[in-house]
């Protein structure tokens, strides 16, 4: 498999065209649209199941859990944090779209675990205006993930909180561990 990492990002050396990565995005996305047919599929995912996970990069959630294009809905962030935003996504998930699984996975090495409300201080200090959202930050990941799985259990929007489920993922073996939520 080829990652961004091995694919040259200097201006020119991988775009064409010249221009920024997102010039180079769009430039994928014109060769994989000439390849493209319209699988057909509608908007509920096959497995019923919906994903929240964080963003950091190192994950594959598709390869990591054998899913392919149109099984989950997939809601990612700084985190995997059950904000509001989350519930929200999640909300609309089960009630519009069908699903009724939720896992949560979180994973070892999150940058969130360096950060603290502070990063939020700074920030206003630096551009005048405090942000409306939390950091989120934490120190242990299987407390944060049991917090998160809380948060969805308790939710008054979420019809079905009955298969909820927390994984740490290891960036280092690729292996999920599962949270006891208690």
């Amino acid at each position: 498999m080829t990652t961004s990492a091995s694919v040259p990002t200097e201006p020119g050396d991988a775009i064409s065209t010249g221009g920024t990565v997102t010039d180079r995005l769009v430039e994928a996305n014109e060769q994989y649209a000439a390849a493209f047919t319209d699988p057909g599929m509608d908007a509920r995912p096959v497995l019923h199941v919906a994903v929240v996970a964080c963003m950091d990069a190192r994950l594959d959630l598709h390869d990591a859990l054998g899913l392919e294009l149109g099984d989950c809905h997939t809601i990612r962030n700084a985190g995997g944090v059950v904000t509001d935003d989350v519930i929200r996504s999640l909300t609309i998930s089960q009630r519009a779209l069908g699903t009724r699984s939720v896992v949560l996975i979180h994973h070892t090495g999150c940058g969130l675990e360096s950060l603290t409300e502070d990063f939020r201080h700074d920030l206003e200090m630096e551009v005048g205006q405090r942000p409306a959202w939390a950091v989120e930050a934490f120190r242990d990941v299987e407390q944060d993930v049991r917090q998160s799985m809380q948060r969805v259990r308790t939710s008054p929007f979420l019809l079905h909180t009955d298969d909820v489920r927390g994984f740490v993922f290891d960036v280092k073996t690729g292996l999920l561990r599962e949270i006891d939520p208690t």
